[in-house]
């Protein structure tokens, strides 16, 4: 059942639009804490932000594109024989590509110079695999989630759009010190 939800070589050559969607609707592994805390913290405030369409359209558009590119240069690394012909059928599922698009365009909503911290985060995570898959072979996984923080980037038009205020991380201390006032008074 996994493997058809896949979004690899081959279930992209003969069920595209049905493996993109279905794989949306998965997660890798059996916890959903982390799921849920990631969530929490990128994707709830990106649609708060950004707003139902917009949202999904950076998130689709960076799932949809870091697949293809990913899936592509994996088709070429085979076709090369740098990489092996069973990755054709390579488990590849779950929402990674549309979070992480959606955890960059969040840079924008971010004051300047917190911003440009936040930034080199998502470059450090994401950006060790691949500079790391040099010594150890492929990892077209690492290629996509890269390649979704580009994407993810490239969607600054919709986001500069938004005119609400950006988020202060210095500010965040006594907001939540007025939100704890509030609740404790109520």
């Amino acid at each position: 059942m996994l493997l058809h939800r896949s979004t690899n070589i081959h279930e992209l050559a003969t069920d595209p639009l049905g493996v993109l969607f279905s794989s949306l609707l998965w997660i890798d592994g059996k916890n959903l804490e982390p799921y849920l805390l990631l969530f929490t913290l990128f994707l709830a405030p990106a649609e708060h932000w950004l707003g139902h369409l917009r949202w999904l359209t950076v998130g689709l558009t960076s799932h949809v594109l870091a697949t293809y590119i990913s899936e592509g240069l994996l088709y070429l690394a085979i076709e090369e024989h740098d990489a092996s012909e069973r990755l054709v059928r390579a488990h590849d599922i779950g929402l990674s590509y549309f979070l992480v698009g959606v955890m960059a365009v969040l840079t924008y909503h971010i004051a300047r110079p917190w911003r440009w911290g936040y930034l080199a985060v998502l470059f450090i995570i994401f950006g060790f695999p691949l500079i790391a898959m040099d010594r150890i072979g492929l990892i077209f996984t690492a290629i996509g989630h890269f390649t979704s923080i580009l994407i993810g980037l490239a969607c600054y038009p919709m986001a500069r759009e938004r005119k609400c205020p950006s988020v202060n991380p210095a500010k965040l201390k006594a907001t939540f010190r007025r939100f704890l006032s509030r609740e404790g008074s109520a």
